[in-house]
């Protein structure tokens, strides 16, 4: 498997960056340019993460440092994580999820003949998986709501 360098790395995540501001834009009544700090702090964290992953020893995927790098800095009480959390707040989660899908969908039709070996097992895979995280958000949600006394 290729392995991208930096600057292509950075180049795809300003892309990505863009069309997830595009689709903010459009699906949230927050304005284009005020999102834009967040997006540069998501940008940040991913190649410092990225970075780590290159560089540390130990093999841990980058999407772990990113994760990781990401809760610390909007951790309450860490230094900076009021800012980062008031510029975060206005970059919406489905807004990311929009291009990040749509490139997950060209990705797996570039290799539709892998796809096609899997055979019909893993839509019935993906269908279990969906349904019991679905089941599994809900009855945790219930548990907690009902906890904390709001239903």
């Amino acid at each position: 498997m290729r392995t991208f360098t930096l600057p292509e790395t950075t180049l795809v995540l300003i892309i990505t960056a863009f069309l997830s501001l595009v689709a903010n834009a459009l699906s949230s009544n927050i304005p284009f340019l005020d999102a834009v700090p967040g997006m540069v702090i998501l940008i940040a964290i991913s190649l410092a993460g990225i970075i780590a992953a290159r560089v540390l020893p130990g093999g841990i995927p980058a999407v772990a440092y990113i994760t990781t790098l990401g809760c610390i800095l909007t951790y309450p009480g860490f230094p900076g994580s009021e800012i980062v959390n008031m510029y975060m707040k206005k970059v919406g989660f489905l807004a990311l999820c929009t291009p990040i899908l749509a490139y997950a969908g060209i990705s797996i039709g570039k290799d539709m003949d892998a796809f096609k070996k899997t055979g019909w097992r893993i839509v019935v895979l993906a269908c279990v998986i969906f349904i019991g995280t679905y089941l599994g958000s809900a009855v945790i949600a219930e548990v907690i709501l009902k906890a904390l006394g709001q239903i």
